[in-house]
């Protein structure tokens, strides 16, 4: 018989990041291993306290992603693992669907290609759409033809979150906030994790850091690249007597002249209706207002040639994408291209989040997930859309990839 791999024998577990992919991978392990003791490490007072709690709370179904590639194929895995949970834990789970509209012949040939992609990647429902037909979807919506996803879903991230980290207290773990890692350093066998009160050994460290993901990755030894560069996207909030023009989510096709998406409509688990998000160059890794600066993240990427030779490449984006942040009625414009009787309806400023944008030393944005292993340590290097989707998936593959070998 062929020698199959090893398990390693690991009965002490440290997860660095408390956010959804982190709180995962801690339950995950959990769940796998008798016995073991996890514990997680998360510097702010509470869990999702960064990029998981200011999402758009969608539920991505992988219509975009590379078939075959690891988004699409953990993307589609952990929609069924996210809808399974939320049903066992009494969460909301609503398959609002939502509809990505062509405005342009040019957009139409994108958008098929989009289509074939959802095909091949099992996509459940898909189906194309001709002008005529959109409104049988969305009423309010107007385009030259559309994709429609029936089974993209809303959620709420943070109560995800929580009831994940439920499991791991009950399974024993525990949760340590407010504990900032300064450090992760490897052993003859094990790591040993550093915090301001010291340092505490574990056989597997799984680090999750997300927008601090490249400093943790770099501090173990790691290449300083791909760095995280920092954008904020701003949503507003569509006023009440309003939002529900629009039954679901409607997006824009990806233009692939620009890094980021562009204004969408997204309908939040509480009924509320955003608009958003723009994409710009933020002032700090966890700025979520104008007047939070922080030098240091500023110097990380002014000091990085990947940023400007990113800023260089994509002029049209920066001005496309500053004029949604100076003017709320450029915003507002964006999406009335999509429902037009949107006009003259209230905005309310909605929440900011800033995204950890991996990018490499040419400028190029990361892609694809990257999970990298340096002997006893898991590093999550970039997890960008679908993260949150696919959090229960990575938490998977991560933890099955950790126990292969010695």
């Amino acid at each position: 018989m062929p020698n199959r791999p090893r398990r390693r024998t690991i009965r002490r577990c440290a997860v660095v990041g408390g956010g959804i992919i982190g709180v995962a991978v801690a339950r995950e392990l959990a769940t796998t291993l008798d016995g073991v003791q996890v514990t997680i490490y998360e510097k702010e007072n509470r869990l999702a306290a960064h990029q998981t709690g200011h999402n758009s709370g969608v539920v991505h179904a992988g219509l975009y992603y590379e078939p075959g590639g690891l988004k699409a194929r953990l993307c589609r895995r952990g929609v069924e693992l996210l809808r399974e949970f939320c049903a066992a834990k009494n969460l909301p789970y609503e398959a609002c669907g939502k509809l990505v509209i062509a405005q342009t012949p040019e957009e139409s040939t994108r958008l098929d290609a989009i289509f074939a992609r959802a095909t091949a990647n099992g996509v459940p429902g898909v189906r194309m759409l001709g002008g005529g037909q959109i409104h049988e979807v969305e009423p309010n919506a107007v385009g030259l033809s559309a994709l429609h996803s029936p089974e993209t879903a809303i959620v709420d991230y943070t109560a995800i979150t929580e009831a994940l980290a439920e499991d791991v207290r009950a399974m024993g773990g525990t949760i340590r906030l407010g504990q900032e890692v300064l450090g992760l350093e490897q052993q003859a066998s094990g790591v040993v994790v550093t915090t301001r009160d010291g340092g505490e050994h574990f056989d597997l460290v799984v680090a999750c850091a997300g927008l601090q993901s490249d400093r943790l990755a770099e501090a173990t030894g790691e290449p300083a690249n791909p760095k995280i560069v920092p954008f904020f996207g701003q949503y507003f909030l569509v006023g009440p007597e309003a939002r529900h023009q629009v039954k679901g989510l409607i997006y824009p096709v990806p233009d692939p002249k620009h890094p980021f998406l562009g204004v969408h409509l997204t309908k939040r688990i509480d009924g509320e209706m955003m608009l958003g998000p723009n994409a710009f160059i933020s002032f700090g890794r966890e700025s979520y207002a104008w007047n939070q600066v922080k030098m240091s993240d500023v110097a990380s990427y002014a000091l990085f040639p990947g940023f400007w030779n990113f800023a260089r490449q994509n002029v049209p984006s920066a001005v496309r994408e500053f004029q949604t942040v100076v003017s709320r009625k450029k915003f507002i414009r964006e999406a009335m291209r999509f429902v037009p009787s949107l006009e003259g309806a209230s905005i309310l400023p909605g929440t900011r989040g800033v995204r950890a944008q991996a990018m490499n030393s040419d400028g190029s944005l990361v892609d694809d997930f990257v999970i990298a292993r340096r002997r006893d340590t898991v590093l999550v290097r970039n997890a960008p859309s679908p993260g949150a989707t696919s959090s229960m998936a990575i938490a998977e593959y991560i933890v099955e990839q950790a126990l292969q070998g010695g």
